[in-house]
């Protein structure tokens, strides 16, 4: 392989790379947990807080404070998970010397 072919390479790479990640930047990710439901976007910015009016109650804010922070870490580890999954496809066929 020559330098002018692992330049193109690179190239075409980093252009793909850019293309997924502002594909899954907007993104939106939902989590849900026991009604309650959280969408964030590829950047983990929080989008939504969905709750059910039943679940809201004074005497319970401690539980429904638990279920939001589940249901967000649950759309949060999608979003992760999906990136990590696209980028590494993306950069598969890559011949690295070295790697």
């Amino acid at each position: 392989m020559d330098l002018k072919s692992i330049l193109e390479q690179a190239q075409k790479m980093q252009q793909d790379l850019s293309d997924i990640e502002a594909e899954l930047n907007e993104t939106v990710y939902e989590g849900t947990s026991q009604g309650v439901t959280v969408k964030v976007n590829g950047r983990c910015e929080m989008q939504e807080i969905v709750i059910p009016d039943d679940l809201v109650n004074p005497e319970d804010k401690e539980m429904l404070q638990d279920l939001i922070l589940i249901a967000q870490n649950e759309a949060v580890g999608k979003a992760a998970k999906d990136k990590e999954e696209k980028l590494g496809a993306a950069t598969a066929g890559l011949k690295l010397p070295g790697m």
